[in-house]
């Protein structure tokens, strides 16, 4: 499983270069790592019983800033995003059918105090997160609702989605209006 979601951003090439777009920076970026505020990305991919899915998003769509959380009023959001984003089940509202529970999550941001990456732009924050799941009944796993993670962060506006499931891989784009995707 975790080959298939590495193999991803390789096999979703072609759709990243189509995609090319100038930032609100004026930097052209030709790949799905663009930092583009009110904009996320998730890799998701269901294979058997195991659904893994990869949240990136800038730090800004998630708790309205970018910087280190120095205020009282700062680290409150901090920790209230990291609470929302240690909750998977509720935020992507995955069916109780399909009787789902965490197998593992980790979350990643110099705003948790992690260390930033050695490519880390100074300026441009982001939270990954990194989830997988076990599902007993993966049938049940029909669509993945973002309609949650869209209310828990109101300022995400759009997400990429690339979905891997049984029915092969597709690019979308999530909006609050278009929140549920089908695998």
């Amino acid at each position: 499983m975790r080959r298939l979601l590495l193999a991803l951003p390789f096999a979703l090439l072609p759709l990243a270069v189509a995609h090319a777009h100038e930032d609100d920076h004026g930097h052209e970026h030709g790949s799905l790592g663009a930092h583009e505020h009110s904009v996320a990305r998730i890799n998701a991919a269901l294979d058997g019983q195991t659904l893994e899915l990869e949240l990136e998003s800038p730090a800004m769509n998630l708790v309205g800033f970018e910087h280190a959380a120095s205020s009282p009023a700062d680290k409150a959001k901090v920790a209230k995003a990291r609470k929302l984003l240690e909750q998977p089940v509720a935020l992507f509202n995955l069916p109780k059918a399909a009787n789902c529970t965490v197998a593992s999550q980790k979350l990643e941001s110099p705003l948790f105090g992690d260390k930033p990456a050695a490519d880390h732009d100074d300026d441009h924050s982001e939270i990954h997160a990194h989830y997988q799941f076990s599902c007993s009944t993966p049938a049940a796993l029909k669509s993945l609702d973002l309609a949650q993670l869209f209310k828990a962060f109101p300022a995400t506006q759009k997400i990429q989605v690339q979905l891997i499931g049984p029915n092969g891989q597709k690019g979308v784009d999530a909006t609050p209006a278009a929140a549920t995707l089908n695998f």
